[in-house]
C-alpha cells in the first residue's frame, strides 16, 4: 500500500535525508520525500501501515525537527 501526504520541510537537503531516513525504517518498501510540491510517500504492508507511518515521522523529526506531517 502506497500512502501519500503533505508535509513542510525548509529546504531540499532536508528533504534528501528524511527520505534516507524514512526508508531506513522497518516494514517501509520505499519512500520518496519531493521538496518542491511539499509532499512525502511511504509504501508499506497494509497491516503494518499506521505503525510504520508513527515510526516513519519519528525518524524525520529526528533529521529534521521542524517538519510538519498532514496525513
Amino acid at each position: 500500500m502506497k500512502k501519500k501526504f503533505k508535509i513542510y520541510v525548509d529546504c531540499a537537503n532536508c528533504a534528501a535525508k528524511m527520505e534516507d531516513a524514512a526508508k531506513k525504517v522497518d516494514g517501509v518498501i520505499d519512500a520518496k520525500v519531493t521538496f518542491m510540491t511539499q509532499k512525502m510517500m511511504v509504501e508499506a504492508e497494509d497491516a503494518k501501515m499506521d505503525e510504520v507511518l508513527e515510526n516513519v515521522q519519528k525518524a524525520c523529526k529526528k533529521v529534521e525537527p521542524d517538519c510538519e506531517f498532514y496525513l
